[in-house]
């Protein structure tokens, strides 16, 4: 792989551009590379990889063995698991579920499920449920 760096005066926040002409193994490891630590997060969509702030996630879910993140507007596939991005995410992320996990921040209502669950809804839209496993978790945070 070649690599190139450039300097350039003024620039606050440095960013990586991959010019590739696939998605192979070599690609998506030195995406991942560059993103460790806490830093944003890598997903796939078609066959374009993408990077995501922590703060444009809402949610994480596993559905047909797929992790999924859901942003805004889009959803975005991602081949780790959920704990893995769970620990990379740290702070502000909840687990709420065995295959969920959400961005607190931008959490828009709570409202009382069914057999002792909480409903949750985010700002994009997205629902799920809090477990009854983790809603003990869930009210401490809520102060309830």
């Amino acid at each position: 792989m070649k690599v190139s760096v450039r300097l350039t005066e003024g620039l606050k926040e440095p960013y990586a551009v991959i010019y590739a002409g696939g998605l192979d193994d070599e690609v998506r490891r030195a995406a991942e590379l560059l993103t460790a630590a806490g830093a944003p997060v890598v997903a796939e969509s078609e066959d374009r990889l993408i990077v995501l702030k922590p703060g444009e996630i809402y949610m994480i879910r596993v559905e047909n063995g797929t992790t999924v993140i859901y942003g805004e507007k889009r959803s975005y596939r991602s081949r780790k698991r959920l704990y893995e991005l769970e620990g990379e995410l740290g702070a502000g992320f909840m687990r709420v579920a065995k295959s969920v996990v959400v961005n607190l921040a931008h959490l828009d209502s709570v409202e009382a499920g069914f057999s002792g669950t909480m409903l949750l809804k985010l700002k994009n839209g997205c629902k799920d449920y809090v477990s009854r496993k983790y809603l003990p978790e869930f009210k401490r945070y809520l102060n309830l």
